[in-house]
């Protein structure tokens, strides 16, 4: 088998999202990568492993981060997490590095190579990779729904 991607369940309570869709999962197994998705990753966002399974990804443990190539997160690693990462895998999230030194000592010193989400470029060939304007679309969406439930008037659309 070739390279594998590992997308694990994130640990913070208050973060819903994961990492991939079942549609980049297709895309990642279609490639050749073995695609192994922790169970329970997805529920957050309403995605269950049977979806992902469907997608040809497998379902595993956080135990699989430690013989995956790529690991794609949300947010940082843990440095729990990072314990569990095999030394020379790269990680793809949103790092928030200002004011993180120590974070990114850690991931240095574990052997990861981390590549941050937020440093993409915001070039409309990237446009697709942007997480910093798609987060921010979704929360003005989120924005305008919660001004309309507490609006006591209606709202012209």
């Amino acid at each position: 088998m070739g390279q594998s991607v590992f997308i694990p369940r994130e640990l913070d309570a208050n973060e819903p999202r994961v990492a991939a869709s079942p549609e980049t999962v297709k895309r990642l197994a279609g490639l050749g990568f073995e695609v192994i998705v922790e169970k329970g990753a997805g529920l957050g966002s309403r995605i269950t492993d049977q979806d992902f399974a469907a997608a040809g990804g497998t379902i595993g443990t956080a135990g699989d981060a430690k013989k995956a190539d790529v690991v794609l997160k949300v947010r940082r690693p843990t440095d729990a997490e990072l314990k569990g990462y095999k030394s020379g895998a790269a990680v793809i999230a949103i790092m928030d590095p200002y004011g993180n030194d120590a974070a990114l000592a850690a991931m240095a010193k574990a052997g990861i190579t981390a590549f941050s989400m937020e440093f993409m470029p915001r070039i409309t060939r990237a446009q697709v990779m942007d997480v910093v304007s798609s987060q921010a679309n979704l929360a003005g969406y989120q924005a305008v729904i919660d001004v309309a439930y507490e609006y006591d008037r209606a709202l012209a659309m």
